[in-house]
């Protein structure tokens, strides 16, 4: 397999100021799946190589897996259990930049742990998820020789799990997090200190003496766009400029799913600057078709000739033409 992806595939009630929905196929993996399936579809035509691990319910509806097969998805590591499929509900107001939540309800995810299959295990990138830091853990303990790794947090872990997301985070080479995470982390408002504290371990549990962090941490940082710190040094790109935001649920798993995609397969990837600012750019311009539309709706559907004439646009507005 040479993309793994270990998330949640769940449920969501969505209300922001131009739309809402209920019962949207979501969760992490769903839209880090359908972004990586996007970038791989010729692979994927040949041979399904992008394997989602997670737990439904006995609530998950057959058409919501054919869509996530029909992109080539490989669902082998999904378990079907007794039981809800995850569930969450939120809304966002005004700028959209943050959401309230509702609730959550994780339903069949509690006390679930994952299991790679075995023919798995050894895939081009692993990518965990937001998921409980315990459980990143387990699956990259599964998992040892995979050739680049990579995992997503939110707050609650950092605030009552930091011993374990420590762990974690030392045993990826990319930390993909947003701002307030980063900062959150290392107990720092000034975000280039924040990163190379957590890179360095003296951030994390045990500081330096516990080993280092993560050798690449991109900084999601919605409006204003992302900045990465990687083997190289620092590479920032603005955000794609949307003028009609629909709903930014799952923009952060959609940016890991095209970015981790870019990089699948590249030698030498991460010390590779080119490599890395062109996976960047294509991760922005994708996760900018989720905010075009409501749920996953956008990101299941991409055309091919609307993406590469925003991927022109935007490559223009940042002077890679």
């Amino acid at each position: 397999m040479e993309i793994v992806i270990v998330g949640s595939i769940g449920y969501d009630d969505i209300s922001t100021p131009e739309a809402e929905g209920s019962d949207l196929l979501g969760g992490a993996a769903t839209y880090a799946g359908f972004s990586a399936a996007f970038h791989k579809f010729e692979d994927i035509s040949n041979n399904p190589n992008i394997g989602i691990v997670s737990a439904v319910g006995n609530d998950f509806s057959t058409s919501d897996q054919l869509k996530l097969e029909s992109v080539g998805l490989n669902l082998a590591g999904v378990e079907m259990r007794d039981g809800n499929t995850f569930r969450w509900s939120g809304r966002y107001q005004g700028s959209m930049e943050d959401a309230e939540t509702i609730s959550t309800d994780v339903n069949v995810l509690e006390n679930f742990n994952p299991k790679v299959p075995n023919s798995w295990k050894t895939p081009e990138i692993l990518f965990c998820a937001n998921t409980h830091p315990a459980t990143q853990v387990s699956v990259l303990d599964q998992c040892p020789s995979a050739a680049i790794t990579a995992l997503d947090s939110f707050m609650l872990w950092i605030n009552t799990e930091k011993i374990k997301l420590s762990e974690a985070l030392r045993k990826v080479d990319i930390a993909i997090l947003n701002e307030e995470e980063v900062c959150a982390i290392a107990n720092d408002e000034i975000l280039p200190r924040a990163i190379n504290s957590i890179q360095s371990g003296s951030a994390l549990h045990g500081g330096e003496n516990a080993g280092p962090g993560p050798r690449c941490i991109i900084v999601k940082r919605g409006s204003g766009g992302v900045i990465g710190k990687f083997p190289f040094g620092l590479i920032a790109l603005p955000a794609y400029p949307i003028s009609n935001v629909i709903d930014p649920t799952g923009c952060g798993d959609t940016f890991a799913g095209a970015f981790l995609a870019n990089i699948s397969g590249r030698d030498g990837a991460l010390n590779d600057i080119e490599v890395i600012r062109n996976a960047l750019v294509h991760a922005t311009v994708t996760a900018s078709f989720t905010l075009d539309g409501l749920g996953s709706s956008r990101i299941s559907k991409l055309e091919r000739g609307q993406y590469h004439a925003r991927v022109d646009r935007f490559r223009r507005i940042v002077g890679l033409t």
